[in-house]
């Protein structure tokens, strides 16, 4: 038997999966597994998150469209809590949310990193274009539009692309 507060949990799961990543609007943050936790009492309730990494701009805004889409749906007593440990990894992202990014024109994370770096001289992985699918790519930048994110090239349709690194 579904308890009411399971849910109301499930209502408020259902509210997360409509806030995205202003960075990557096509993704959710529900897509993004950084939400870790939905704590309910009859005081509060309490959003548990993971940044992408530990400065990452990006989660102010986060909080914010958090904290607003709860008040649309009438909750009031908000808190919002952000945990650094574990760290937050790729493997947490959904399938649906790896799909996306592709779809977005951004390279999604490998499955299973396919060359462990000691330092950044070694071969680089292989990406996948997500505009043309060739693997026959290559690294300008360790650095793309944002932190997450590795600058590549396509060797074969010649456009530059976004790649979101595993970690």
């Amino acid at each position: 038997m579904v308890t009411p507060s399971t849910i109301e949990e499930k209502k408020i799961w259902r509210i997360l999966e409509t806030v995205t990543d202003p960075e990557v609007p096509v993704l959710t943050i529900i897509d993004l597994g950084i939400v870790r936790d939905v704590k309910i009492n009859e005081e509060q309730i309490e959003i548990i998150i993971t940044p992408t990494y530990s400065g990452c701009p990006a989660m102010d805004m986060i909080t914010m469209n958090i904290r607003l889409a709860l008040l649309e749906n009438g909750y009031k007593n908000i808190k919002v809590t952000s945990v650094l440990a574990p760290a937050w990894s790729t493997d947490w992202m959904s399938e649906a949310g790896k799909i996306k990014l592709k779809e977005y024109g951004i390279a999604p994370p490998n499955s299973k990193q396919q060359v462990c770096k000691t330092d950044l001289f070694q071969k680089e992985e292989a990406i996948q274009c997500p505009l043309c699918n060739s693997y026959h790519t290559h690294r300008i930048s360790e650095f793309g539009s944002t932190a997450c994110k590795s600058l590549y090239q396509c060797d074969e349709c010649k456009e530059p692309f976004d790649y979101f690194k595993c970690h």
